[in-house]
């Protein structure tokens, strides 16, 4: 790799991961799982994806007309305590200790004869080397992982044995109107307050947040809610005046500025997650196999052959030599200003234009630009699964 191909790589910092890259800023916008600083770098939690495939979902019929105090007696069994375990090695020790790294809150959305399933969020769990289930009679259990997707911030968990638990309806998310009634439970601050119940409204019924993720930046869909969201929530329940379940809280904008603007993602987005995810680990998603970053992002050096008139786009930092870009004859250092007459001003524009609207296997039309040279070259997606 020559000298320039360097430098732009340490002006850009990209890395290549889940297909598309690139720089992610996001103020004011928290994550609520109550997790102290990742230093485990090196732990792994396995997916337990042997038995995912008899995993279903399906709504389950749910009482109405109820009291919020029977609504949130009803449900408590099947909120859960998730407890984020770290194993870190200190120079000081001849062994690993593991440790309590974070906690969160999780949902049993499915019983069977021998096993219990959880959703979560995803940023609850990564980065466990272990995790803890903490029962609401107080026991507490191994959770093994069945899948996770970093982007929609969506995991879901195992754990065996026998459990007399009903799970919690799933309800139609598509449904709610801005004015209803909810309440959100969840373990703030950690297990000692668990099963905390707020109540509030829905807000608004569709929100896009931009969130950053450990596969990068993504525009979350969510249900915009006033009951109090705080660090522990992540992964809980928000639960109609039905008693079921309409979302996961996920989110919260921490500001002094700001109050009772939590965010929670949609249960009918949860269900479709939790069916890919329990096929094989993850949410399986189109492969370009660029890293990028906006034009603006980077000197004028790397641009100064664009035309006068192109005045956004991406410049591609790295790509994967296997991938479908590579073998469509892109390279590092092109500008992609758009995919199928679709702008591309950001590696968020790219990312959520191939993963919400193609597949593997769809043939896209991407426009870029060499030596300041407009060209267009038809890529065939492949699947993450095959790069």
């Amino acid at each position: 790799m020559g000298e320039k191909k360097q430098s732009l790589f340490k002006v850009i910092g990209l890395s290549l991961s889940a297909g598309v890259l690139g720089s992610a800023l996001t103020l004011g916008i928290t994550s609520y799982g109550d997790q102290a600083q990742d230093n485990g770098k090196d732990a792994v939690v396995e997916s337990a994806t042997q038995e995912a495939s008899d995993v279903d979902v399906s709504t389950i019929a749910s009482d109405s007309g109820k009291s919020t105090a029977d609504i949130a007696e009803a449900a408590s069994d099947a909120i859960v305590g998730v407890v984020n375990m770290t194993t870190q090695q200190s120079p000081f020790q001849a062994s690993a200790e593991t440790t309590e790294k974070g906690t969160g809150s999780g949902v049993i959305y499915k019983v069977t004869d021998d096993a219990a399933y959880i959703v979560t969020n995803n940023h609850v769990v990564e980065g466990a080397s272990e995790l803890k289930i903490s029962l609401n009679d107080g026991s507490e259990v191994d959770a093994e992982v069945i899948g996770t997707d970093a982007l929609t911030d969506i995991a879901v968990l195992k754990i065996d044995g026998d459990y007399d638990i009903k799970p919690l309806a799933f309800g139609d998310s598509d449904n709610v109107r801005a004015g209803d009634e909810v309440i959100a439970i969840g373990n703030p601050l950690g297990l000692d307050l668990s099963r905390t119940v707020t109540q509030g409204i829905i807000s608004a019924k569709s929100r896009t947040i931009t969130t950053s993720t450990s596969a990068g930046e993504w525009d979350l869909d969510v249900i915009q809610t006033d009951a109090a969201i705080n660090p522990g929530n992540s992964g809980g329940a928000l639960i109609n005046s039905a008693g079921q379940l309409i979302g996961i809280n996920s989110l919260k904008i921490a500001s002094e500025e700001a109050e009772g603007l939590g965010f929670a993602i949609p249960s009918n987005d949860v269900k479709d997650l939790i069916a890919d995810i329990t096929d094989d680990g993850k949410v399986d998603r189109p492969y370009l196999g660029v890293g990028v970053v906006s034009i603006d992002e980077v000197p004028a050096y790397y641009t100064q052959t664009l035309p006068e008139d192109v005045k956004e786009g991406v410049i591609i930092g790295s790509i994967d030599e296997m991938s479908a870009a590579a073998k469509a004859g892109l390279k590092e250092e092109d500008v992609i200003v758009s995919i199928d007459d679709q702008q591309v001003t950001s590696s968020s524009d790219l990312r959520k234009y191939l993963y919400t609207d193609h597949k593997a296997g769809d043939k896209v039309s991407v426009k870029y630009y060499r030596d300041g040279q407009a060209q267009t070259v038809q890529v065939i997606l492949s699947s993450q699964e095959e790069s």
